[in-house]
């Protein structure tokens, strides 16, 4: 007994130590350096607490961590998100919005023309759309070459007046990053950033990735009946709007572009299970796929080879018929449904 709660008392202590020193150096509110002598200085404070352990003490270690972390923790739960910085230009605006009747006001919708993964042709833009004429939903993943990591973002496509589907736009769960700030996906378990829902013309959200990052991105079908797909839709809107008004923090885990969809989901699809998968956004068209919410007759991998867009988005960088070209292919979307050159559905 004597053994284990040495080790307990051990391990407590160095749990401290590393998460103080990861939260003063991401949080601590001056300059970089000093950031790093805050959490400098904690460390060695844990690292004094686990040596006196060593030479025999328990209480003592015990009671300086207890009390160092009781002031650590006041000012972490002091820490609110803002509402008002010098935000980076591609995060400047909330996807914020009305509804009127069957109209949907969208405030800003971004419509850059991307340079650089760092300089882009900035413009904003407010669009309507008929919610009766809301005709897909399309789940985009977007990855860089970690094992299970990805962006996933959710395209919404609305109809003309010939019955095909040529208006899409995507909605982003984003880190909200004020100007020159580099992201990390360590300070986001600390309250570095806060919670952004961004809606964009898809030629925005998919040439960033694809043609400027390099990423690589990959589109499927979402099978969602037309009271599901409408009620997501809002429910995004309505979450930007709250957003705009009780600002959160971002978090990589509890907070991100996966599970804030998925907590919505769970208002509108009643019993939708907890899965590992929620946590890792490049898992989650497995999830998906096994509940039934991508097309089928497919399996995933044939999914995941047919969807893989990278390269038809490179190849139409320029076309104003990049949506229907990046779709060529994808199971769910024949010819007959996506815009032709001319403008008109195909027979």
């Amino acid at each position: 007994m004597s053994l284990f709660l040495d080790l307990t008392l051990r391990l407590v202590l160095l749990v401290c130590s590393l998460w103080g020193g990861l939260a003063l150096l991401h949080r601590f509110p001056a300059g970089i350096p000093w950031r790093r002598v805050a959490a400098l200085a904690w460390l060695l404070l844990g690292g004094l607490c686990l040596a006196w352990h060593w030479q025999g003490a328990r209480a003592g270690p015990a009671l300086v961590m207890a009390v160092s972390m009781l002031v650590l923790l006041g000012w972490w739960r002091r820490l609110v998100p803002a509402s008002y910085l010098a935000w980076a230009d591609d995060v400047a605006h909330l996807a914020t919005g009305r509804r009127h009747d069957e109209r949907l006001r969208l405030d800003h919708v971004r419509c850059f023309d991307w340079l650089t993964r760092d300089d882009a042709r900035v413009a904003w833009e407010r669009r309507e759309y008929d919610l009766r004429r809301l005709a897909s939903l399309d789940l985009l993943v977007s990855g860089w070459g970690r094992p299970g990591i990805a962006h996933v973002l959710l395209s919404f496509g609305f109809e003309n007046d010939a019955g095909a589907v040529d208006d899409f736009v995507a909605f982003s769960v984003e880190v909200r990053r004020e100007r020159h700030e580099p992201f990390s996906e360590i300070g986001g378990f600390f309250k570095r950033f806060e919670l952004a829902i961004i809606v964009a013309d898809e030629r925005d959200a998919v040439r960033l990735r694809s043609n400027v990052r390099g990423e690589a991105v990959t589109l499927y079908r979402v099978l969602l009946g037309q009271h599901e797909r409408r009620e997501l839709l809002l429910a995004l809107v309505e979450q930007a709007n709250r957003l705009e008004r009780e600002p959160r923090f971002y978090h990589t885990i509890s907070a991100n572009c996966t599970t804030l969809v998925y907590a919505l989901m769970r208002r509108i699809i009643q019993g939708l299970p907890l899965d590992h998968r929620l946590l890792l956004s490049g898992l989650l068209p497995g999830y998906v796929h096994d509940h039934g919410g991508l097309v089928p007759g497919f399996s995933l991998d044939e999914l995941r080879h047919r969807g893989d867009i990278t390269q038809r988005a490179v190849a139409a960088h320029d076309d104003p018929r990049f949506s229907r070209r990046i779709r060529e292919g994808v199971p769910g979307w024949p010819p007959s449904v996506v815009q032709t050159e001319e403008g008109k559905g195909e027979s």
